[in-house]
């Protein structure tokens, strides 16, 4: 496909700081019999992730803005153009030694995503994206899947922890939706959730509480290969509600209303 210097500066970022996570990573499992453990560990590998982050595209794009999950945060003298950054999506899988986790970089350009990276290191996926230029994975163009059934049809989901108000809600879309599909799965990553919608690996998904960092990048790669992505309340917004909702074309009516009607 035809990449854009932006992507490619996106690209290129992504896969420097997952050589740095995945570094990191190898410790994690030493570090799990510490009687400290590895959460100073894991804390300062996501800092460094972001700060490698931040330097390349700051260095490539030094007008644009950038909003980053671990706090950093520069108004751009361009103030249409902004880089959405997790520098590790998926932190408590990756601090349990767990191989489910990425770096997402989105670009946003006058209010909406007009790309999106995310790169697993740990399997050496790279999910990316770039407004009317389709939905890839490495070399792969992606589609969403076919599925037409909800009985036929496995979803994804976070649940709440720590007693965060909007496990009430989750546990009653759980209730409702169980009986009406093939699975639901909660691996810990929303990136990740994202990126296996457009790679057809799941039917849909949806999550309450969430950041723009978490679904900036997996929002456009979910649109370029053919998915459908909104808020869950229909009226309101992803970002400032911090809720999504997504699946396949033939499938959406069907789940959709299934969450909202809760």
């Amino acid at each position: 496909m035809p990449r854009s210097a932006n992507l490619n500066v996106m690209m290129k970022t992504a896969r420097a700081a997952g050589r740095s996570l995945v570094k990191d990573f190898r410790e994690v499992e030493n570090l799990q019999v510490s009687s400290k453990g590895p959460g100073d560990f894991v804390s300062r590998a996501d800092r460094r992730a972001e700060e490698i982050i931040h330097a390349a595209l700051m260095e490539a794009r030094p007008t644009y803005g950038f909003l980053g999950e671990e706090g950093t945060v520069v108004e751009g003298e361009d103030p249409t153009r902004r880089w959405i950054v997790d520098p590790l999506d998926g932190t408590t899988n990756f601090l349990h030694g767990m191989p489910h986790w990425a770096v997402s970089i989105a670009l946003e350009h006058k209010g909406q995503i007009v790309a999106g990276v995310i790169y697993d290191a740990a399997k050496d996926e790279l999910f990316f994206a770039e407004k009317g230029e389709g939905a890839w994975m490495n070399e792969s163009r992606l589609r969403v899947s076919g599925r037409g059934r909800m009985i036929d049809s496995v979803f994804a989901t976070g649940l709440p922890f720590g007693g965060r108000r909007e496990l009430p809600a989750a546990l009653q879309d759980l209730a409702r939706l169980l009986p009406a599909c093939a699975g639901v799965r909660r691996w810990g990553a929303a990136a990740l959730d994202l990126a296996y919608v457009a790679a057809g690996r799941y039917d849909g998904y949806w999550e309450r509480g969430l950041k723009p960092w978490d679904v900036a990048a997996g929002i456009i790669i979910v649109r370029e290969a053919g998915g459908f992505v909104e808020p869950i309340d229909p009226e309101g917004d992803i970002f400032d509600d911090g809720t999504i909702l997504c699946g396949n074309d033939p499938i959406f009516p069907a789940f959709s209303k299934v969450i909202r009607n809760g």
